[in-house]
């Protein structure tokens, strides 16, 4: 109980995958200008993420691993993470066509966000078991939602903020990310010592 607990810190504060490790920060520069937009692609990279593992662990350890096929490794878990990113397009489309409309070129490119592919590999690199896997996608999900949520906070307060003309759009935006992601720093530690 105690190594879930670590590695649910570790996924949302130490280990963020967005603020630490620097994986998916496309959707996290393009889809964090609203907080409504933010929280749904949130949810649905949370979703794919788990989904992901949840199909990919099996397949890796007991499909591609005993056939000896474990290079195939990349392109098992693309093709695997694109279908399933299909399956969460067609229900959001059905079910919630405002976020749908919202969410744009964005919802397909969780096919490519280096953040899902990276979560589902790792979990291998780590050694974890199945049910720690689960736990650190879903952490990582939620850790990507903290992510988004905080700097959509900040993107709306430099909206109204005074900044150079030289500075407007994108390069403020990455310096406040930069910030952003240096206050994760904080955190380093954490995981390590909360139980010693």
């Amino acid at each position: 109980m105690q190594m879930m607990i670590t590695i649910l810190v570790a996924g949302i504060l130490t280990d963020n995958f967005v603020l630490s490790q620097f994986l998916g920060i496309c959707p996290f520069l393009g889809v964090s200008k609203k907080l409504d937009t933010a929280v749904g692609m949130s949810v649905a990279v949370t979703f794919v993420m788990v989904l992901a593992t949840l199909v990919t662990y099996p397949l890796y350890a007991w499909v591609l691993v005993p056939m000896g096929l474990d290079y195939l490794q990349t392109i098992v878990f693309i093709l695997t993470i694109a279908a399933l990113v299909q399956l969460v397009e067609v229900v959001m489309k059905k079910y919630m066509p405002p976020l749908y409309n919202a969410l744009g070129i964005y919802l397909p490119l969780i096919t490519t966000n280096c953040a899902v592919l990276g979560v589902t590999i790792l979990h291998f690199t780590k050694e974890y078991s199945y049910g720690q896997s689960l736990v650190n996608a879903l952490a990582a999900g939620l850790g990507f939602l903290l992510a988004m949520v905080l700097f959509a906070g900040v993107r709306q307060r430099l909206e109204t903020a005074d900044i150079p003309d030289a500075l407007k759009g994108m390069p403020i935006t990455l310096i406040a990310a930069a910030i952003v992601s240096m206050s994760f720093l904080g955190f380093a530690g954490l995981a390590e010592g909360l139980f010693q």
